[in-house]
């Protein structure tokens, strides 16, 4: 065996205590991020294999051949199919069934008056497929829908929902259709797709409700026939289609759905848990590091015995490398265990929850294991580069001496990197900002200002602990005096430690910064945009929901009580060839219920050929009032639009706006996202609402709000996020909180016989404690006040460099309760990591404390 290899193994095996913090630092970190790999391998197979059982016996779907998709969003509004072209499809040889397929949105109203789903998976609607093998949804109880008025509803949603077969229920197709519930269905042999709610109507109830006109379809599904294949089919479809029109396989299809929500969501969710995955790898490299470090400083005798005994530097050097090799392989290998574990007390954990993903065994690849192992390896050999070249220069002199305590503070070199990096950081930071609006360039700058405050801390160590604990000494006398003292005798140690809890600080900073932001963002649009009195919304957001019927907003401006009602529906085209997103309104009402800034042109002439933008819309595209844009809609018709008014805002109302006339020959299912109410002068705030909630009752019940409460329930994501984020990042507090536990044990490890001495002169258990319990907060308390300030300043760039580089004009708020919170949970931290290290002290032997070398 290798003799840098042995002495490394006798060294981990006498001193494994020591390492106990390095294994699990590393341990969590690799679980994590196995864990999220193997999740997201998981749900994908999972969403792969409920699609293609679901779709295997569709072998072709005949569509629309171009989608016309608006910028964030990954599917687009496709061209719907014209029904006579089913016969045309029947009398293809090697058809043997072809179906519509008509689908819109449409959400279900439970048996409490509540809507069902519509929190961001869609509510769909559609007519119920004969075919057995066509139909993707199985009828698991009840029967098919026969009569006007029946539906099918997938079980997940009528288990939410508290429906059962024979209730009879509303469902919001916009317009609110009284349906009876006849049978429940699955998804291949799922109680739905994923949390996606799906009600199954008669063919004609569903051209009746879900398309604009009768006669049209989202598509045709197609069953070959004996002996012909999905590709032979597709061949043999396409000759006898009309232009605009394709056929693609089933499998293509469902490749395309899975794809679909892969990037919609998989993709969004597994890189969210991969960043706090390398947010917590961070935090433990530098737990690690001071780990290392440390061991290190305890054993120059030793390494300089080795030394002197004719060890070169590199066996020296290689020795310690070996001990981290043999930590990071074990705690790695342990953490590949762990993270398999995690990934399936998520999968296990999600349905309870109410996140019913697919069923599925777990999907471990090759890849999911392997880099892990490597970044654990990587991280734990890097973090423990420095330290053990530190031991192989050792010099054998060193022998003659007493083991050195580092003391040492900031040198002149450190400083001047730090103020160099810092200066570096604030130009990055101030160009991304205010001279070139970029979010990347304010980024490098984060990232710069990050890599200052790890370069300064030792610097800032000395004073920023002599201040922090000034008031120790007046408070808890001696013992917080010596508390103090202890923290400053080695300042690098010392920005070390709290250098882990300031990133997991730093971090949850940033987000709760940033968080409160967007909720002022949010109050101030809100405030400024919108002049009404109360909005009339849907319950939704991203794709979920079904919108509001478009005949609401003229109920309600019939009301004696209203003085202007206006509706704001979407609709989609390519304006000039790129997708945008239209709103479809009434320009004249939308001018008295929203402020749009200084408008050039006038709203009142749009008529049916005419559009408004937003001034940087316009600038956009240079275009003027007077010129014209070419609009092309889904149905494939083109027309020229004249710009006839040019306004300032698009908060909230969009970048662009046609009148209802001009949508209606092309519309599909109409629906508004929201109404915004004016009231007549005079009537009163409450009864004007409730003569509004009592109108909006008649259309499916949808949220009455005031304009406060329209700005808060907007804003009300953004507080799930935050719940999300503060979880997820207690694992990065917990790590820093192992690194300070560990960090504190081994530096009293080495004052084992300071320590007996102040117990020989008198000083109690209990003083003892406390001074390592206060020893612990000083260095808590650097850290966190430390990551507070970084990830509040980190949090104004985001928020300055979104401002730049958006229209969206971004407000930047402070959360003093919050990050009081975020300052007491740090603390708190320092304080329960000092517990064990406080009473293994307590504990010590006194005389054979003061004995020990």
């Amino acid at each position: 065996m290798n003799a840098s290899l042995r002495i490394g193994l006798t060294s981990l095996r006498a001193h494994r205590r020591r390492f106990a913090g390095t294994f699990l630092a590393v341990f969590l970190g690799v679980a994590f991020l196995t864990g999220t790999l193997v999740m997201g391998d998981t749900l994908r197979a999972s969403f792969a294999s409920m699609f293609g059982e679901a779709t295997s016996g569709t072998d072709a779907v005949v569509r629309g051949a171009d989608a016309i998709t608006t910028p964030g969003e990954a599917q687009g509004v496709r061209r719907p199919v014209d029904l006579s072209l089913l016969k045309t499809i029947e009398r293809v040889p090697g058809v043997a069934f072809a179906a519509p397929d008509i689908q819109g949105a449409g959400q279900l109203v439970g048996s409490d008056g509540r809507p069902v789903g519509g929190q961001g998976p869609p509510t769909l609607a559609g007519n119920w497929i004969t075919d057995p093998r066509l139909n993707p949804y199985r009828l698991a109880e009840g029967r098919a829908p026969a009569r006007p008025g029946e539906v099918v509803v997938n079980r997940g949603a009528a288990k939410k929902g508290g429906l059962r077969i024979g209730d009879t229920t509303t469902l919001r197709t916009p317009d609110p259709v009284k349906d009876t519930v006849v049978g429940l269905a699955t998804f291949g042999d799922q109680d739905g797709m994923a949390q996606v709610t799906f009600t199954g109507m008669t063919r004609a109830d569903a051209e009746k409700y879900l398309t604009a006109r009768p006669g049209q379809a989202s598509s045709v599904v197609v069953r070959a026939g004996p002996g012909v294949n999905q590709q032979d089919l597709v061949r043999r479809l396409t000759p006898v289609l009309p232009k605009g029109v394709e056929a693609v396989t089933g499998r293509q299809s469902a490749q395309e759905d899975t794809d679909m929500i892969s990037s919609q969501f998989l993709t969004l969710f597994t890189t969210f848990l991969l960043v706090f995955s390398g947010v917590a790898l961070l935090v433990a490299t530098f737990s690690i590091h001071n780990t290392f470090a440390i061991v290190v400083a305890q054993r120059t005798r030793d390494n300089a015995l080795l030394r002197a005994l004719g060890a070169a530097r590199g066996q020296v050097t290689a020795a310690a490398l070996a001990e981290a090799c043999l930590v990071a392989l074990t705690a790695s290998l342990t953490g590949l265990a762990g993270g398999i574990g995690i990934a399936a007390g998520l999968q296990a954990l999600f349905p309870a929850i109410g996140f019913p993903f697919p069923e599925g065994d777990l999907v471990i690849k090759t890849l999911s294991l392997v880099l892990p192992l490597a970044v654990g390896i990587a991280v734990c050999l890097g973090s423990a580069l420095l330290p053990a070249r530190r031991a192989g220069r050792t010099a054998p002199l060193a022998a003659l001496r007493e083991t050195a305590v580092d003391t040492s503070g900031g040198s002149r070199a450190r400083a001047l990197a730090g103020i160099a990096l810092g200066a570096l950081a604030l130009a990055a930071t101030l160009a991304g900002v205010f001279v070139t609006p970029s979010v990347w360039l304010a980024g490098l700058g984060a990232l710069l200002a990050l890599a200052a405050f790890v370069v300064l801390g030792p610097v800032a160590a000395t004073a920023a602990v002599r201040l922090l604990g000034g008031p120790l000494g007046r408070l808890r006398g001696v013992t917080g005096s010596l508390a103090r003292r202890n923290a400053l005798r080695s300042p690098k140690r010392t920005a070390a430690t709290a250098s882990a809890l300031m990133i997991g600080v730093a971090v949850v900073s940033l987000f709760t910064v940033f968080g409160a932001s967007l909720k002022a963002t949010m109050d101030r649009t809100v405030s400024r945009s919108f002049a009404g009195d109360v909005a009339v919304s849907s319950p939704s957001f991203g794709a979920g929901g079904s919108g509001l019927s478009p005949r609401l907003a003229p109920a309600l401006q019939r009301l004696p009580q209203v003085d202007t009602a206006v509706g704001l529906g979407r609709g989609v085209a390519e304006v000039d060839g790129s997708g945008r997103a239209l709103t479809v309104t009434d320009p004249v009402a939308l001018a008295r219920t929203f402020d749009l800034g200084t408008v050039t042109g006038s709203l009142r002439g749009l008529g049916d050929d005419g559009i408004a933008l937003t001034r940087a819309e316009a600038d956009r595209r240079h275009l003027r009032t007077g010129d014209t844009a070419r609009l092309t809609f889904t149905d494939g018709k083109s027309e020229r639009f004249t710009v006839r008014a040019v306004y300032g805002s698009s908060e909230l109302v969009g970048d662009y706006v046609i009148t209802r006339a001009a949508w209606a020959p092309h519309r599909t299912q109409d629906a508004d996202t929201m109404i915004a109410v004016t009231f007549r002068r005079g009537v009163n705030a409450d009864a004007g609402k409730a003569a509004v909630r009592t109108v909006a009752a008649r259309y499916g019940n949808p949220e009455v709000q005031t304009r406060d409460e329209y700005a808060q329930s907007s804003a009300g994501g953004i507080d799930m996020m935050l719940t999300l984020v503060y979880a997820l990042l207690a694992l990065a507090v917990v790590i820093a909180l192992l690194g300070i536990a560990n960090t504190l044990t081994l530096a009293l490890h080495e004052r084992t016989r300071e320590l007996g001495l102040l117990r020989a002169v008198g000083q109690t258990r209990a003083q003892l404690r406390a001074m390592v319990r206060w020893e612990s907060v000083l260095v808590a308390a650097f850290g966190t006040v430390g990551g507070l300030g970084l990830g509040t300043f980190l949090g104004w760039v985001l928020v300055k460099a979104s401002d730049g580089a958006s229209d969206t004009a971004f407000a930047f708020a402070l959360p003093p309760v919050r990050l009081a919170a975020v300052a007491l949970v740090g603390l708190t931290a320092g304080a329960l990591a000092g517990l064990r290290p406080a009473r293994r002290a307590a504990r010590l032997d006194v005389l054979r404390a003061i004995a020990m070398e």
